[in-house]
């Protein structure tokens, strides 16, 4: 089959390499239907992350079971399912507590060692823990099976953030980041409850989706100025709840001085660049909670699923440009050059 492989920094081939097969009795072999390129794919790209030459990359898929091991319970040849950016045993206590990022059997997509994403097809470990089942007729409906994509991490990841954040019914939030993760963030804000929400974004293509999701304001300016602006739009003091969706030190310092006083920080953004961007005495002495980390969307899927499936919440406009398996590089350096936003392949 067809994959993608990354070779070395800013070298990305979609080239042939073994099929999957069943190795274990609780495995499945998935054919992918829908896949994508992710922000967090883009420190590998640039070198800033390490990976072996001819690792596989991608995890953000979703597809048809086309066999199952015999060990496999949940699911049947031909089932539609969703996989999380995670593969979880689904039977440990962390999976039991739902924090199946943590499961000691776990792994991620495109580890050494294990397929990526983004290819032809897909091994997938422990499946009854790890799948989700779609329905059916969402195979045959392109915006849906788009909307349904997100499930695999942005929109899980912006959902956690929003959790950790504490946003509930008339909160005001600000989210800091503009990528698909902190759009969904601005969207899972919204879907719970919060009254006014500030998408901190300096691209206009990106804080209009922002607005279309739920944001009531949009902040263009960045550093000292962005936070000047918040908390003029808040009467001088900071929001409750605030969503950090992009890791550097710049970032976080920012979410740290938009929050008010006793307010939340619900932080995904992966962290590069950000060792020395977090003050404790600051958050300290102004009473400033920081919770969040690697998303465990698994446990979030059951609770999202039924609200895309109806159409409640639609994140498909998240993904702005789509190609096919061969296009892949060229997607990578639409999304590293910023002319993507979030690139979708269809293998």
């Amino acid at each position: 089959m067809r994959a993608t492989v990354i070779h070395a920094p800013h070298d990305i081939r979609v080239q042939e390499v073994p099929d999957p097969a069943i190795q274990q009795p609780t495995d499945v072999v998935l054919r992918v239907l829908r896949a994508c390129i992710c922000g967090s794919d883009l420190w590998a790209y640039r070198g800033e992350s390490a990976r072996k030459p001819g690792q596989r990359i991608g995890h953000e898929f979703l597809g048809i079971v086309e066999e199952a091991g015999s060990g496999v319970n949940g699911f049947a040849v031909g089932d539609l399912v969703v996989a999380p950016f995670v593969w979880s045993d689904g039977t440990c206590a962390y999976c039991a507590e739902g924090l199946t990022t943590s499961c000691p059997q776990g792994g991620f997509w495109g580890s050494v060692g294990s397929d990526g994403g983004q290819g032809e097809a897909v091994r997938v470990p422990f499946a009854d823990g790890t799948l989700v089942k779609l329905p059916a007729a969402a195979a045959s409906d392109d915006r849906l099976l788009t909307a349904l994509l997100a499930l695999s991490d942005v929109l899980g990841t912006g959902h956690h953030a929003a959790v950790g954040a504490g946003v509930r019914p008339g909160s005001t939030v600000a989210v800091v980041g503009d990528g698909a993760v902190g759009l969904c963030g601005v969207m899972a804000a919204k879907r719970l409850g919060a009254e006014r929400i500030i998408a901190l974004g300096r691209h206009t293509a990106r804080t209009d989706i922002a607005r279309i999701f739920g944001a009531t304001d949009v902040v263009a300016e960045r550093g000292e100025a962005a936070v000047a602006a918040v908390r003029e739009l808040l009467g001088g003091e900071g929001a409750q709840a605030v969503i950090e969706a992009v890791g550097t030190e710049q970032s976080m310092r920012t979410a740290v001085e938009i929050t008010r006083d006793g307010g939340s920080i619900g932080y995904v953004g992966v962290p590069h660049g950000s060792g020395t961007g977090l003050d404790l005495g600051v958050m300290f002495d102004r009473n400033i909670a920081l919770r969040g980390g690697v998303a465990p969307v698994r446990s979030y899927i059951p609770e999202l699923l039924p609200d895309v499936l109806s159409g409640a919440i639609d994140p498909s406009p998240v993904f702005d440009l789509a190609i096919g398996l061969d296009d892949v590089p060229a997607g990578y350096k639409a999304m590293d050059e910023r002319t993507a936003l979030k690139v979708l392949i269809k293998p």
